[in-house]
């Protein structure tokens, strides 16, 4: 017989007082001027809340509640004068179970949301105003995928590949586009000047238009040329090491998730937080440390 699955909220949302909501750590000062903090005041300013605040019964008592998701949101709220939240009801109080499994999206994820949104009618103008960009940054990556192969899309569908890279893989060849998103994954790394790095290697046969993109400022053909065979032997070990390397980084994270885990206990939190201050500041810091995750990304909270 199945394992039944316990679930995570209460069915019904509620709606709870902002003054009756205790947050498990405060937001700092510089947030409140970051990109990421700006986004998420406009798009409540503009739209209200989409994402509810989870929430966790303090001590039992339905009057007073835990924050366990939203710390932002929240702040926002209060800045905009709100005196109301609408949250969801956590059946535990484990924020590794939400804050630590949030997925941030990635470019082709809001290249999607960005064209369904303008399927239904939304304007660019309208997305701009909500995420305060402008409506020039809305079209590049409305345009993000053309001249991108299928296969190539779905390869980094879900990873933070700067916009930039997709600029560059237009200059390949739907093959080549397919080994540079693989080389990416396999290393980790989804800068540009990696990204400009394997296009100089990139034999000429591979690109799109060789005369227009095969001049690399600062080298010459012989360097590369010597680049290129470097880049096919990279190639090679990389397979090699590939799949060791994955057993030793899902190790790190498997080790990584359960210090996370204990550390979202509310109740460790505070212990830890009271009795060895500093050890807990070092162990909180390698639990939000995100080097050995997938490159994933969402909505900012």
């Amino acid at each position: 017989m199945a394992k039944q699955v316990s679930i995570a909220f209460s069915p019904n949302g509620v709606v709870v007082p902002i003054t009756s909501i205790l947050p498990l750590k405060q937001v700092k000062p510089g947030v409140r001027s970051s990109q990421k903090y700006q986004q998420v005041l406009s798009s409540v300013r503009e739209v209200g809340i989409i994402e509810p605040l989870i929430v966790f019964p303090h001590n039992g008592n339905p009057d007073t509640y835990l924050l366990l998701d939203g710390h932002v949101r929240l702040e926002v709220l209060r800045q905009l004068g709100e005196t109301q939240a609408r949250c969801l009801i956590a059946t535990d109080d484990e924020t590794y179970t939400y804050s630590r499994r949030v997925n941030r999206m990635s470019p082709i994820q809001e290249h999607s949301m960005i064209l369904k949104a303008t399927r239904h009618g939304v304007s660019e103008e309208r997305i701009a105003k909500v995420l305060k960009v402008d409506v020039a940054t809305i079209r590049h990556k409305r345009d993000l995928l053309n001249g991108i192969c299928k296969e190539a899309v779905e390869i980094l569908k879900n990873r933070r590949v700067s916009l930039e890279v997709f600029s560059l893989l237009r200059k390949l060849k739907p093959m080549r586009q397919m080994e540079v998103a693989d080389l990416l994954v396999a290393t980790r790394n989804f800068s540009m000047p990696y990204a400009k790095a394997l296009l100089a290697a990139t034999q000429p046969d591979m690109l799109v238009d060789p005369d227009k993109h095969k001049v690399v400022e600062g080298l010459t053909p012989e360097q590369v040329a010597k680049m290129e065979k470097e880049m096919e032997v990279l190639q090679r070990d990389l397979k090699r090491i590939e799949e060791s390397h994955g057993n030793q980084v899902l190790n790190l994270v498997l080790a990584r998730g359960y210090l996370a885990k204990l550390l979202g206990n509310a109740r460790v939190a505070r212990y830890l937080g009271q009795h060895h201050a500093d050890i807990c500041h070092e162990l909180q810091s390698i639990s939000e440390s995100t080097s050995l995750e997938n490159e994933t990304s969402t909505l900012p909270e």
